[in-house]
């Protein structure tokens, strides 16, 4: 059984089970069955319902669950959920297998136009920290984990080397 989180919000319940090209289980309760063909590994065409879906794998991070998929053209954002990550997250472990990050480092040689944040500030997974400019391009670099900057070693107008840190968590 899973639990499909889509575009954030709405929740569905599924266990499916596909063997060849035909698939049967249940969908929110329901029962559902159809047909499906695996046309390359990122695309399939599945026939439910008399009814005709190309479904397209867009992108895939089996290691947090998460993917995006276009169906007839439409996309849809999905993070899934299994027994075991809803009995993880009911005991508040959810968060162990979250890597932990100490440091963001320059990814290429630059020159750092801007730190957007401050020793001390709490951050959020994917909140802009630095701007760098390398090869005449503004790069944003991002921070990778939740967490509280412990140290800017970053200074702006300065030249930065590749893997040198940046910043400390």
């Amino acid at each position: 059984m899973y639990t499909i989180t889509v575009n954030g919000s709405s929740v569905i319940k599924t266990d499916l089970t596909i063997a060849g090209t035909s698939f049967n289980g249940t969908l929110n309760d329901a029962l559902v069955n159809g047909d499906i063909i695996k046309i390359n590994p990122y695309q399939f065409h599945i026939i439910h319902n008399n009814s005709s879906y190309n479904v397209d794998v867009v992108k895939m991070n089996a290691e947090e669950k998460t993917m995006t998929i276009k169906i007839n053209s439409v996309k849809f954002n999905l993070q899934l959920k299994d027994k075991y990550d809803e009995l993880l997250h009911n005991l508040g472990l959810d968060n162990l297998t979250a890597k932990k990050v100490s440091d963001l480092k320059a990814p290429m040689p630059g020159m750092v136009l801007n730190v957007l944040v401050s020793e001390g500030a709490e951050v959020k997974k994917g909140d802009t920290l630095i701007v760098l400019e390398a090869m005449k391009m503004e790069n944003i670099l991002k921070s990778p984990t939740d967490g509280v900057i412990k140290k800017i070693l970053a200074i702006k107008g300065n030249a930065v080397e590749k893997n040198q840190i940046l910043i400390q968590f």
